[in-house]
């Protein structure tokens, strides 16, 4: 398999796309103004301690102080095999007798401002690599729980041998990571002394710069392609701006030098998304509806709690019987709808309705088709058998936000539902509306304001409905058209 990134940067916006064999796999984007703060490292001044609220305000150079309560502060047990917050049969040391008014301390944001309140702040600092999380005030070595038991136990053992062969003095725990769990002895060693040069900058940055400093910010989109996109599969990394592509193999000589060693400046005229149809491949990845190669199709529907795909026949009827039309239609939906979970970045639980095959042996090959083809998927899946309704249920871990919850906001018109009233039922409403208020006031006029479409209704099909309706009230009722508005949406005023 040939990879190949593309990057599209600007000030406001960076973009990336991960292309396999030609097709394109992966979108990713981070926006400028909306980069949060979760993972940056200061070194704050505690600027207010409150022992009724047990809780301190840090000054970290934002605009407003950041808060760090009394269960945040860390500090290392005696004797206990892992340093923990506070044990939890005992009561925390008061805030008042950890922090004082003017100390300078070395927090971390775990919560980003939300409205009128700061930062959320914790003085255990954790540092994500690509698939370990170092936690350098503790000597503990740990395997994510989301790992089946079974494996936990000789993950550890590796690791913490790992861990010992290149500790040269330097301690720190380490937590192996979910996608670290097929991972190398070379790949797991590579992030461990990442980490750790990491954490030696950011001690060194605290010893040299003054109180409220940002002493590490959580990789950025374009370093993160270095540490967690690019791999062995990957032929090149083209980014189109001079002044990144300077920085980004600064950073990954120093860090990642064999994922540097692939980075490339684009200097070609036409824009490098072009070089895909990259723009019109988001476009797609926005709609509900995927075209298949041999005429079928897909609708995919995002709801909060799951992700839905319909598989449909379309237009193709190319094969000998009706059986096999079904059979390869639906061993190209499997490969479509692993590409589609990637491309939108769908998690979470997902349900493939595939078209109802008879015969066991297709559907042992379209699932295997489907499992082989998340098997290049970099994100954790699950995926089971056919169901007694013919259904395909799956796992696939949320690691962000979705495409479409990224770009796209819900239509103000339908609140997302996805479809409006007909302006026939808007015009009912509208009537039986006027009848209401005709109840309550007593008004010269009611004036109607509604979309062209809802008025061109009234003054054609519906205008005798109209005019009855203002002979039974008594009143004139007039009519003013409104492009701004939706077609669900009116007003009556009462003149």
């Amino acid at each position: 398999m040939q990879q190949d990134i593309l990057i599209n940067w600007s000030p406001q916006e960076t973009r990336v796309a991960v292309v396999e064999n030609g097709a394109v796999q992966e979108l990713h984007v981070e926006r400028t103004l909306e980069r949060g703060l979760v993972g940056n490292v200061y070194l704050g001044k505690v600027s207010r301690v409150l022992p009724g609220m047990q809780s301190a305000f840090i000054d970290i150079g934002l605009e407003r102080a950041a808060f760090l309560h009394v269960a945040d502060v860390w500090h290392r047990q005696e004797g206990g095999e892992a340093p923990m917050f506070a044990r939890k049969n005992e009561p925390p040391v008061p805030i008042e007798k950890q922090v004082f008014e003017g100390q300078a301390l070395m927090v971390q944001v775990i919560k980003d401002p939300i409205g009128s309140k700061g930062a959320r702040l914790s003085t255990q600092i954790s540092i994500a690599g690509r698939l370990l999380v170092f936690l350098p005030q503790d000597d503990h070595v740990g395997v994510s729980q989301k790992i089946p038991q079974a494996e936990r136990d000789a993950l550890r053992t590796r690791l913490q041998k790992l861990v010992d062969d290149q500790a040269s003095g330097n301690g720190g725990g380490f937590i192996l990571r979910t996608n670290g769990e097929d991972a190398s002895n070379e790949e797991l060693a590579e992030d461990i002394a990442y980490l750790r040069k990491t954490w030696a900058g950011i001690r060194q940055a605290a010893l040299t710069h003054p109180p409220t400093s940002l002493l590490y910010q959580d990789l950025s989109l374009l370093q993160r392609v270095l540490r967690d996109l690019a791999g062995e599969q990957t032929q090149s990394i083209r980014i189109d701006s001079r002044e990144q592509f300077v920085a980004l193999k600064a950073f990954g000589n120093e860090f990642m030098p064999a994922a540097a060693a692939k980075l490339q400046l684009y200097k070609g005229e036409r824009p490098i998304f072009d070089l895909y149809s990259i723009d019109e491949e988001i476009a797609l990845a926005l709609g509900r509806r995927v075209q298949l190669k041999s005429g079928g199709y897909l609708i995919v529907d995002q709801t909060e709690a799951l992700t839905t795909i319909d598989v449909n026949t379309g237009g193709y009827v190319g094969a000998r019987n009706f059986d096999d039309t079904i059979f390869k239609t639906n061993l190209e939906a499997a490969g479509a709808i692993a590409r589609q979970l990637r491309l939108r970045n769908l998690g979470g639980i997902v349900i493939a309705d595939f078209i109802d095959m008879l015969r066991e042996d297709h559907q042992a090959a379209v699932l295997a088709e489907f499992r082989k083809q998340l098997a290049r998927d970099r994100v954790k899946t699950m995926v089971g058998g056919f169901s007694q309704l013919g259904l395909v249920e799956m796992t696939r871990k949320r690691t962000r936000e979705s495409l479409a919850h990224m770009l796209c906001e819900p239509c103000p018109t339908c609140q997302g539902a996805g479809q409006v009233k007909t302006a026939r039922s808007v015009c009912y409403d509208i009537l039986r509306e006027v009848l209401r208020e005709a109840r309550q006031f007593n008004p010269r006029e009611f004036r109607v304001v509604a979309s062209p479409r809802v008025v061109e209704l009234f003054l054609d099909e519906e205008s005798q409905h109209l005019a009855g309706l203002s002979d039974f009230i008594g009143k004139p009722i007039s009519l003013q058209a409104e492009s701004a508005m939706g077609q669900a949406q009116y007003d009556i005023v009462l003149l």
